[in-house]
């Protein structure tokens, strides 16, 4: 697929981003040489949105003009109530005078002083940290800022809140978590949802629905399913390090009315509705990095979690 082939999404601030991104996070911090060669593959075949918090020797070694990428990185938990400061970290790893978006990695801060994340009502919260990320926008040093993992509750609290209507909201969205009511919520606020984990981390190779398609479509099982995240209004940001993968990701096929609804409930077969990421954990009954479900906005459904 060419370049000017990527299909893209208007955001709400009316700057443009490309449906098909890449995302770098692989487990590590910093410009590791998986990370980079990654990158140079991708820019070579055309992807532009990269997602990552550092890949700076891979822009700078493309030779792909700046103008010409979607530059995404996010402020982490730890730096909430310092984005400005936690922005110039990683524009100086980039090499970049600004990024394109912004995001707030997660709603809850932490508190590295005490080791522990902060409570809901704990300074600093979300809102504060969102006010501040709003004056970075005017500083030039990223076009637009956005949030990540936020559930309707907590975007209902950002908004009644905020000047600056974030432009997207980045979750882990595929058939087994299709986030429905999340996503009809975004769609009425013009926020686009963008997707991690959006082929599922393999949860549908052997998968007996979506093999069905990708037979018939003749096409393989992670095409299918980037094809159903775009069709549905989504952003989709899927991570491969093989060239052949990462060719086919950007490669979207046809699917019809049928095909979409049938992969809308494939999270209603006995044992699919539920989260592909390893961050969950037991302790309050349900929580993630120190927040309950119920903090976060997420509802637990069948075994699984939903975003609400």
């Amino acid at each position: 697929m060419s370049i000017n082939s990527v299909p893209q999404f208007e955001l709400n601030n009316g700057k443009k981003v490309p449906a098909i991104g890449i995302g770098c996070w692989m487990g590590t911090v910093g410009d590791s040489h998986q990370v980079t060669e990654m990158v140079l593959k991708a820019l070579r075949l055309g992807y532009r949105h990269i997602d990552t918090r550092s890949v700076g020797q891979a822009i700078r070694e493309s030779n792909v003009p700046r103008s010409e990428l979607f530059l995404v990185t996010k402020l982490s938990s730890e730096d909430h109530g310092r984005p400005e400061e936690a922005l110039q970290r990683s524009l100086d790893r980039l090499c970049v005078d600004y990024v394109d978006l912004y995001l707030m990695h997660w709603p809850q801060a932490f508190d590295a002083a005490l080791d522990r994340y902060c409570s809901p009502e704990e300074s600093p919260t979300f809102i504060e940290t969102w006010k501040m990320m709003e004056g970075l926008v005017e500083t030039g040093k990223t076009r637009s800022i956005g949030v990540s993992n936020f559930g309707i509750k907590n975007l209902e609290i950002l908004l009644k809140n905020a000047r600056t209507v974030p432009v997207t909201n980045q979750v882990e969205l595929h058939p087994c978590l299709p986030q429905h009511e999340l996503l009809s919520y975004c769609s009425s606020r013009n926020i686009l949802l963008t997707a991690y984990s959006p082929v599922g981390k393999h949860k549908f190779a052997t998968n007996p629905t979506v093999l069905e398609i990708a037979q018939r479509k003749d096409a393989s099982v992670a095409q299918v399913l980037l094809s159903w995240g775009v069709k549905r209004g989504t952003a989709i940001i899927p991570k491969s390090t093989h060239e052949t993968h990462m060719n086919e990701n950007l490669t979207l096929i046809a699917l019809d009315n049928n095909d979409m609804r049938i992969l809308d409930n494939v999270h209603r077969q006995p044992g699919m509705h539920h989260s592909v990421c390893g961050f969950h954990s037991s302790d309050l009954g349900g929580s993630c990095f120190g927040w309950t479900y119920d903090q976060l906005g997420w509802d637990m459904v069948k075994g699984g979690i939903m975003c609400s």
